[in-house]
């Protein structure tokens, strides 16, 4: 375990199927890319990045996700079950042991629906970061941003293609060291939760 390395922090940014309105009869939005970037935050480096491509086993990739997102039904079939994905999140990346962050709620409500429909355990602890609150806070701003309109904000480039998950978790791994960089990554408390 990676107990004496405290400062590492996993950044997750999913993508998941999606439709030009309504989902199909008896779909449901499922993931389908889990892009991972581990960041030293007391070294204020990206460390590595990861990406695990999900086979959805309720849906399927239509034309709009892929011109979304770039993934095709083809790429995500060569993927992993959801269940072996998580797995692999608390192996191989210690998900249930460090703390993570994603850009909004949507990633943790996603794995939350998903682990709960599935029967599949939650990969993650409980130290979660929204890390759009503290940067909207660092940076002074009213209305939260999304994360090209973060990169713009922090002046920050926009690396790889918006909405594909590893590219994402790379980008929001650079806002979140622009906000460490300016002492406002929240601490976790000694409950162990983050509070942000």
């Amino acid at each position: 375990m990676d107990t004496d390395a405290p400062d590492l922090l996993n950044v997750i940014d999913i993508e998941a199927t999606c439709w030009d309105g309504q989902p199909p009869p008896g779909a449901v939005s499922e993931i389908i890319e889990i892009g991972l970037t581990v960041v030293d935050l007391r070294a204020a480096e990206r460390l590595a990045r990861h990406r695990i491509l999900v086979r959805p086993a309720r849906s399927t990739v239509s034309a709009f996700c892929t011109e979304l997102t770039g993934l095709t039904q083809a790429e995500v079939n060569t993927g992993v079950p959801f269940a072996e994905a998580c797995r692999l999140l608390a192996s191989e990346h210690e998900s249930g042991v460090r703390p993570w962050a994603s850009w909004g709620d949507y990633d943790r409500n996603q794995f939350t629906r998903q682990c709960r429909a599935t029967g599949t355990r939650y990969p993650f602890g409980h130290r979660h970061t929204n890390a759009k609150l503290p940067f909207t806070a660092a940076h002074g701003l009213r209305k939260r941003p999304g994360m090209a309109q973060a990169l713009e904000v922090a002046g920050l480039p926009l690396e790889g293609r918006h909405h594909s998950g590893a590219d994402d978790a790379w980008n929001i791994a650079a806002l979140i060291l622009d906000v460490a960089a300016r002492g406002a990554w929240p601490e976790a408390a000694a409950d162990g939760q983050t509070h942000y």
